[in-house]
C-alpha cells in the first residue's frame, strides 16, 4: 500500500514538473542542433492559443516561416501587431524583453528558429568565389547585418552551378524535395569549396543562414 502511495506521489510530482515547464499555450519545440554558434529549433504555435514569453529573447534571432499564415505580438503593453507571412518568408528578430504571441490562422504555424548566441568578432571574410558573386543566377542576398548573411538558393532542374566558396558556417533549411535532401530538412554545413548539379527533375530550393 505504501509503494501504491509512493507511486501516486512520485505521478502527480512529474505532472506537476512538466506543467510547470510547459506553459499553458507553449510552443511545441522540436530542438535541431545547438552549437557555440546558435541554437537551432522549429515551434510549433497552436492556432488560437496566446504563447507568452514572460522573459523575452535575450539573443537576436533568425526566423524562417514553414508555414502561411497570420500572428499577433504584443511586447509589454505595447499596441497588438497583426504578423502575416507566406512559406519561406523570411524575419529579423533583435532581442526583446516579455511578449505575447498568438497563431490566429485556423492551423498550426511552424517557425524555424536560429538564436545567435554571440555578437561577431570582426568583419567576415571574403572569398574571390563567393557564391553570390560567381554565380548569382543561383545565389542571392535576401539579407545581411553584422551577424547573418541570408542566402536564397534557386536551382532549375538539371541546372548546374559555377565553382564557388563557402567560408563560413551555415544552417541550411530545404524547402522542397531534392536529390539528397527532403523538404523541411534542416542541416549545418560548414566551409568548403564546390560546384552543384540538380540531378532532379523539378526546381531545388533552399535558404542557408550563414552565421558571421
Amino acid at each position: 500500500m505504501q509503494s501504491i502511495q509512493c507511486c501516486a506521489v512520485f505521478t502527480l510530482f512529474v505532472a506537476i514538473s512538466l506543467g510547470a515547464q510547459n506553459p499553458p499555450g507553449a510552443p511545441a519545440i522540436d530542438n535541431k542542433f545547438d552549437t557555440a554558434q546558435a541554437r537551432v529549433f522549429v515551434a510549433t504555435l497552436l492556432p488560437h492559443t496566446p504563447a507568452p514569453s514572460e522573459t523575452g529573447h535575450a539573443t537576436n534571432r533568425v526566423l524562417i516561416y514553414l508555414d502561411a499564415g497570420v500572428m499577433t505580438r504584443q511586447d509589454g503593453s505595447d499596441k497588438v501587431r497583426n504578423i502575416e507571412f507566406r512559406r519561406g518568408d523570411v524575419r529579423w528578430r533583435p532581442a526583446s524583453g516579455a511578449y505575447v504571441a498568438e497563431n490566429i490562422s485556423d492551423h498550426p504555424i511552424r517557425i524555424l528558429e536560429i538564436d545567435l548566441k554571440a555578437t561577431p568578432a570582426g568583419p567576415a571574410p571574403v572569398s574571390k568565389l563567393d557564391p553570390t558573386v560567381v554565380d548569382a543566377k543561383h545565389y542571392k542576398v535576401e539579407f545581411e547585418n553584422d551577424q547573418v548573411r541570408i542566402l536564397r538558393v534557386h536551382y532549375e532542374a538539371h541546372d548546374k552551378g559555377e565553382l564557388h566558396q563557402h567560408i563560413l558556417n551555415r544552417v541550411v533549411l530545404y524547402l522542397n524535395d531534392q536529390p539528397g535532401a527532403k523538404r523541411d530538412e534542416v542541416r549545418i554545413s560548414g566551409a568548403g569549396t564546390h560546384t552543384e548539379q540538380n540531378a532532379g527533375g523539378q526546381p531545388a530550393d533552399r535558404i542557408a543562414v550563414e552565421l558571421k
